[in-house]
């Protein structure tokens, strides 16, 4: 994995489906435009590459896929988001806060199916954050949420699918470098602070 070099701040947002990444990345790119900064929202998978939108077929109509070749699809529309746009934002000293990166890959991908080790051979050449955040929410109040919205369900969204894919994800502070884990089961405003609190350090 390559760290970032260019100008600009690459943060990631990351957590179970419900956890409120969405929410925060929202928060966090209205703090930082309000205090003077060039900020890029985005996430992932992207709705622009052929392979995202494919991506989003497979999880809106629970298409049966291999594993491994569903994560690649995940792969190809992630080099091509980084291409198009998060790297030419880096290098315009813009700040690019993603709601999902490579960690959704490791984290859902090997709690169905896939190995971790070759996940992150097929990412060990994309964009390294400069930080990134972790929201941690129980599977069954993150269920709850998604109800409550009225959101589709789709392929990945049932507590014992997201129970297994936080058994991966916890483990990644300890293994990933820049990673933070926020108690995303607090009002959104603390959530919000102890976010701002930690980004500011990296500006």
């Amino acid at each position: 994995m390559i760290d970032n070099f260019y100008k600009g701040k690459f943060i990631v947002i990351e957590g179970l489906d419900g956890s409120g990444q969405s929410t925060q990345v929202s928060h966090l790119a209205e703090f930082l435009a309000n205090n003077g900064h060039n900020v890029i929202a985005t996430k992932e998978p992207t709705i622009e590459s052929q392979a995202g939108k494919r991506v989003r077929e497979i999880l809106e109509k629970h298409i049966e896929i291999n594993p491994l070749e569903f994560q690649k699809l995940y792969v190809q529309d992630r080099e091509e988001h980084l291409n198009s746009k998060v790297i030419p934002a880096l290098k315009e000293n813009k700040i690019v806060v993603s709601d999902r990166y490579f960690f959704s890959t490791f984290a859902y991908g090997t709690a169905h199916g896939s190995e971790l080790e070759k996940l992150i051979e097929l990412n060990n050449n994309f964009l390294y954050p400069d930080i990134i955040f972790l929201l941690e929410v129980k599977p069954k109040v993150c269920i709850k949420r998604i109800e409550e919205r009225g959101s589709h369900i789709d392929l990945f969204e049932k507590e014992e699918k997201l129970s297994r894919v936080w058994d991966i994800y916890k483990t990644f502070p300890s293994r990933f470098k820049n990673i933070y884990l926020i108690d995303g089961e607090r009002s959104i405003e603390e959530i919000a602070e102890e976010i701002k609190e930690k980004v500011k350090t990296i500006l």
